[in-house]
C-alpha cells in the first residue's frame, strides 16, 4: 500500500510516495491540468492544493479521466484541512475520500 508524505522545504511544498520501501516524488501532472506550474501547497482551497488533489486522484486510481472528474471536490473535502507543516497519509485515505465524493454525486447528480 502506498503512503504519500507531505512537508515543507526552503525549496516549497514536497509530497514523496512510498510504496515497498522505495520512495519517489509524486508526479504534478501539469499534462492534465496546470493549476500551479510552481508546484502543490495544502490546508486551504487555491491553486496549489488543487494541483496536489489532481495528482494524488491521478496516483491513487491510475485513471486519468476520472481524476479530473473528482480532484475539485477532493481538494476541498481532503486537501484543504491538511496540516500547514506536513502530513502523512495512505492510498486507502485518498481513495475512501474518492468513493465517498463519487458516492455524492450518484445522490445528488448535477
Amino acid at each position: 500500500m502506498k503512503t504519500y508524505r507531505g512537508k515543507r522545504t526552503e525549496q516549497g511544498c514536497e509530497v514523496t510516495v512510498h510504496e515497498d520501501g522505495a520512495a519517489r516524488p509524486l508526479a504534478l501532472r501539469l499534462d492534465l491540468r496546470n493549476h500551479s506550474p510552481t508546484g502543490f501547497e495544502w490546508g486551504y482551497s487555491g491553486s496549489g492544493p488543487a494541483q496536489l488533489a489532481l495528482a494524488l486522484a491521478a496516483d491513487v486510481l491510475g485513471d486519468d479521466e476520472r481524476a479530473q472528474d473528482i480532484y475539485q471536490r477532493l481538494k476541498f473535502k481532503l486537501i484543504g484541512s491538511l496540516p500547514k507543516d506536513g502530513w502523512e497519509m495512505t492510498e486507502d485515505r485518498v481513495r475512501s475520500a474518492i468513493e465517498a465524493i463519487e458516492q455524492e454525486r450518484c445522490r445528488h447528480p448535477g
